[in-house]
């Protein structure tokens, strides 16, 4: 079984949360701001590509608005867990609204079954279970959390301490997760390609390269590696 280091980048925070009105975006660009305040490298997904913009060009350019959706979803699947799983050793998600973003709620997930440090933020009143949020979620972050976005930053900071996690440690990858790493990281090198403003002309036709295949045949093969990411098999010399 290959295995990978999940740990390299501890204080690279995936930012996870909801992201779907002006209001939502502005909030996670504030959790942002608090851990750049703090030292950490905060990684936002709504900056790194808009993907609202992309899906009317796949159907300009002849897919159905179903094929184009499917694509696109399996486009953010793939780079969003190459994102928690390799790129961000730690992660930050923000449990505010009616209920915790369902995405956001994965993602935090991944992170914990990988023991990355996690930290959960919350300045919202409602909760599922009389002032308490699903005990399988809040468990994750030994129910704790910060209700200040001030507090976010030396919360982090404390829980990194706290894991005491080697950047060199090794982990096993499933064969399942190591194909959506392999492809993650493709798209992810590709869209380093386009520039810093990420146009989405060029990011349309990456998605639809890389992912318009899977509608009738696999995305990525075994034999595909991930550069410097994924490591060799045991007992294998490098």
């Amino acid at each position: 079984m290959e295995t990978i280091q999940p740990f390299r980048h501890l204080r690279r925070v995936y930012c996870a949360g909801p992201l779907f009105n002006q209001s939502e975006r502005s909030e996670m660009e504030a959790i942002g701001a608090a851990l750049r305040a703090r030292g950490f490298d905060p990684f936002l997904p709504h900056e790194e590509v808009q993907f609202g913009q992309i899906h009317p060009l796949l159907v300009e350019w002849g897919m159905t608005p179903a094929e184009a959706g499917r694509i696109l979803h399996e486009a953010i699947f793939a780079l969003d867990v190459y994102y928690v799983v390799l790129e961000c050793g730690s992660l930050v998600l923000n449990l505010n609204g009616r209920v915790p973003d369902e995405g956001a709620v994965a993602e935090a997930t991944m992170a914990w079954m990988l023991g990355k440090p996690i930290v959960f933020y919350k300045a919202d009143s409602r909760s599922l279970i009389e002032g308490r949020d699903n005990p399988i979620l809040a468990g994750q972050a030994r129910f704790e959390q910060v209700e200040r976005l001030d507090a976010v930053g030396p919360a982090l900071d404390r829980a990194v301490r706290k894991a005491g996690l080697d950047p060199t440690a090794a982990v096993s990858c499933p064969a399942h997760l190591g194909e959506t790493l392999r492809v993650g990281l493709r798209f992810a090198e590709q869209l380093e390609s386009t520039g810093p403003e990420r146009p989405a002309e060029p990011i349309a036709r990456i998605v639809r390269e890389l992912f318009g295949r899977s509608l009738c045949q696999p995305m990525v093969s075994d034999t595909d590696s991930l550069r410097g990411e994924m490591l060799s098999e045991p007992g294998e010399s490098r």
